[in-house]
């Protein structure tokens, strides 16, 4: 007999957070006891060195409710967590850090709204507490991904929030290799409800994400949701190819007025020649977008081990 679907699903990523692990399994049982008709908790560990996935093990001995998926080494802090919400079997998913920055106090909201109508409920973090680099790097990139990204950019969103069992079987069907999951739930289209709140200090350990990860993040989220930067080279070439004309009538007639006309002609040769050059780097850019568009399949993660799963050990 099938063990039935709960009605919350809540996915906790962890890497190295033997200090947190524990607290934050007991914290989110006890709002999702309250909140939720039946839960269950995915514990997803993306190749942990400090006793984190001992601690799993554990949890997932003492409540059936918490489940495991150790993977075997650190797949990074995007295919794992998405990975861990495309497992769960809730009628609504959450999905938060282990650190306590995402408050568990929250999640009765999070399922008010959602039994509500929402389909999609995020929080957002009313202000970041960073050093001035780090903010500078972090306005910059939604500055940039603002202007450039496919679709709107939501700030202040980490991922934070609950999905419907719906939008969550819709993310699925894309098979993204690299999944930039918080845009990609913008993508989809379904209504995104926001839900406010001030972040809480990190209950123990340090951050993982210093500014190389920070900055490795917002590279990949780049590339994930502005897709029509592989399309770039194409009208740089054509607005280069009109300076090309320009020079080049400008160089006929110095010609006729007996004027210095090699430098111009010269000029709108080079021109034309990088012109050309970006329009074929712009059709081979598109041409790479449509094979990634196409080849999607790589798994997310590879897992070791998996605890508690109805379908599994």
């Amino acid at each position: 007999m099938s063990t039935p679907a709960p009605e919350l699903s809540i996915v906790i990523p962890c890497w190295n957070e033997i200090e947190n692990v524990r607290a934050i399994t007991a914290a989110v049982t006890l709002e999702a006891v309250r909140h939720a008709r039946s839960h269950e908790i995915i514990l997803i560990d993306n190749g942990s060195t400090d006793g984190t996935r001992d601690a799993i093990r554990a949890l997932c001995a003492a409540d059936p409710r918490v489940r495991g998926i150790l993977n075997t080494r650190n797949f990074g802090q995007m295919r794992s967590p998405t990975h861990g919400i495309y497992q769960a079997r809730g009628a609504a998913v959450i999905g938060m850090c282990a650190d306590f920055q995402d408050p568990p106090a929250m999640i009765g909201e999070l399922v008010q709204r959602w039994r509500g109508g929402a389909q999609i409920v995020l929080g957002q973090r009313r202000s970041e507490r960073t050093g001035v680099l780090l903010g500078l790097v972090r306005r910059a990139g939604y500055a940039l991904l603002g202007r450039v990204a496919d679709y709107p950019v939501l700030p202040n969103v980490t991922g934070f929030g609950l999905f419907d069992r719906r939008v969550v079987e819709t993310l699925r069907q894309w098979h993204e290799p690299e999944p930039f999951f918080r845009g990609m739930l913008v993508e989809s289209g379904y209504p995104v409800a926001l839900v406010p709140f001030d972040r809480p200090e990190r209950a123990a350990g340090e951050t993982k994400n210093g500014i190389a990860s920070l900055v490795g993040f917002a590279l990949s989220g780049l590339a994930g949701s502005a897709k029509t930067l592989l399309r770039l080279p194409i009208p740089l070439s054509i607005g280069i190819a009109l300076i090309a004309l320009l020079l080049a009538a400008a160089g006929i007639v110095a010609a006729i007025m007996g004027g210095p006309a090699g430098a111009l002609l010269g000029w709108s040769a080079g021109s034309a020649m990088f012109a050309t050059l970006l329009l074929f780097l712009g059709l081979i850019g598109d041409q790479v977008r449509l094979i990634a568009e196409r080849t999607r399949g790589v798994p997310l993660v590879v897992e070791e081990d998996r605890l508690n799963f109805p379908d599994g050990p």
